[in-house]
């Protein structure tokens, strides 16, 4: 991985020194709140089957919702009770570099028993999460994950907040969690897909609600691979923001699709009759099934409200002009059914048979894993525009750490995201304000994805 440790090191020195690090000095002499990562128990299976093992921050899956105001900090020291190091990644959050979670990047790995201070502000309201980002493709499918929402200073005028974080997982006939992480067959096609779906690590997860009531929903895929199509029956209403992004016009919650990692914000009223149900429909190969339940007893209003305003903008940098972004192409390749004969590895030409024996069998722009030298060394401020060109099989959910970026084209820039998905033989141009200094990670969130070669890095400043 580049930069090397040694440089690591150094550079985390350096920038304590000049004081790069307000949020850990403002930290010291006050005791943080603990989020520890440890061995635990969920009942994923549905009612009447056997517990599952879990791996989960306090011992559950999903971990602790955390709940701040915009402009607040996060404050957790991070104790690590795993028999394997770990780190914490904040998905999405655009904090200081140093926080962001990821080993080797930008911070070693926490070993077992060890721990670490993450002091943060949280600049952009939204929906964000939280999961493990060493070895993601186990820890994350053992269920190290949890909901971060940053609330707006005026919330929109809403019943109800709920957070749904929906995952897959891959179950035996005994609820235990199959083996096999990182298998090479998971890395070389879709990831690992499971074959049971929860919703806050619930198989049958139901609420009461009352007709005409109105809810904010915040959906969040939190599985390793899976991408769910989603749509609404008994409830009417309204996409209000993705990957914690505001829209600046409301759009019709119709059909939503979330790779992983994305999350979409919903402001829905129950429409259902009472005595009736309410669902979020998940559709796939043609069929829909139930992800979570209302069941509607009574009536809060007879008459439908008027439609939400749009939330209020976080304090996203504006693209400059795009004729005169400096532009990027950034290839995907390998995988099953690809073309990929070798990749530099390591800082050497690797061939294929290699390099699967490695468990890499994806590169971008020819390495395989993280490159000496970063993708773009961008300016303070500097616009920068990525062709992201899918030649696999396979579609890829590609997320940048530290920035959001909208897809760019013929037409208007579309919304703020910090995660996209790439269909096979697709390219998709993406383009944002370098606006935040720190070497940041560009990756593929299907996580089998990213561990077998498809990681990248950027430097900005």
């Amino acid at each position: 991985m580049h930069p090397s440790r040694r440089d690591f090191i150094a550079g985390l020195a350096g920038a304590a020194a000049a004081g790069a690090l307000p949020g850990l000095a403002r930290a010291a002499g006050r005791e943080a709140a603990v989020l520890d990562a440890r061995p635990g128990t969920a009942r994923l299976a549905p009612p009447g089957g056997a517990e599952t093992p879990i791996w989960g921050y306090g011992g559950r899956t999903p971990g602790p919702e955390i709940r701040v105001r915009q402009g607040e900090r996060v404050v957790r020291r991070f104790v690590n009770r795993l028999p394997q190091p770990s780190t914490v990644h904040w998905h999405g959050v655009r904090i200081d570099n140093a926080m962001d979670g990821v080993p080797g990047l930008t911070q070693e790995p926490v070993p077992p028993g060890g721990s670490f201070l993450y002091d943060f502000a949280v600049p952009d309201a939204g929906t964000y999460w939280y999961h493990a980002h060493e070895r993601a493709w186990e820890q994350v499918a053992r269920g190290l994950y949890g909901a971060l929402v940053v609330e707006e200073p005026g919330p929109p005028p809403v019943d109800r907040d709920l957070t749904l974080l929906i995952d897959d997982w891959r179950l035996g006939a005994d609820a235990a969690i199959r083996g096999g992480f990182g298998n090479l067959h998971d890395r070389a096609h879709a990831g690992r897909i499971g074959n049971h779906v929860t919703v806050d690590g619930a198989a049958s997860w139901t609420r009461p609600a009352a007709r005409g009531e109105r809810l904010r929903l915040r959906l969040v895929n939190a599985a390793n691979a899976r991408v769910f199509t989603l749509a609404l029956s008994g409830l009417e209403g309204w996409v209000a923001a993705l990957d914690g992004q505001p829209l600046q016009a409301l759009r019709p919650a119709d059909r939503i699709e979330l790779a992983p990692a994305q999350r979409a914000d919903l402001i829905v009223d129950v429409a259902a009759p009472e005595g009736g149900e309410a669902f979020v429909v998940s559709e796939e190969r043609g069929r829909g099934f139930a992800l979570a339940a209302f069941t509607v007893a009574g009536t809060r209003r007879r008459r439908p409200l008027p439609a939400p305003a749009p939330l209020p903008p976080n304090p996203v940098a504006p693209l400059a002009d795009l004729r005169r972004a400096r532009r990027v192409v950034l290839r995907m390749e390998g995988g099953a059914m690809g073309r990929m004969r070798s990749a530099v590895l390591d800082g050497r030409t690797v061939g294929i048979r290699d390099l699967a024996a490695r468990g890499k069998v994806w590169a971008l722009n020819g390495a395989a894993d993280f490159p000496a030298e970063p993708l773009v060394r961008a300016a303070p401020g500097e616009t920068i525009r990525i062709s992201l060109v899918n030649d696999t099989a396979w579609p890829h959910a590609m997320h940048l750490h530290g920035h959001h970026f909208r897809r760019v084209g013929d037409g208007a820039p579309g919304p703020l995201r910090d995660t996209i998905l790439v269909a096979r033989g697709e390219t998709a141009d993406i383009a944002f304000a370098a606006d935040n200094p720190g070497d940041w990670l560009l990756h593929c969130h299907m996580l089998e994805h990213a561990d077998g070669g498809m990681r990248t890095w950027l430097r900005v400043g």
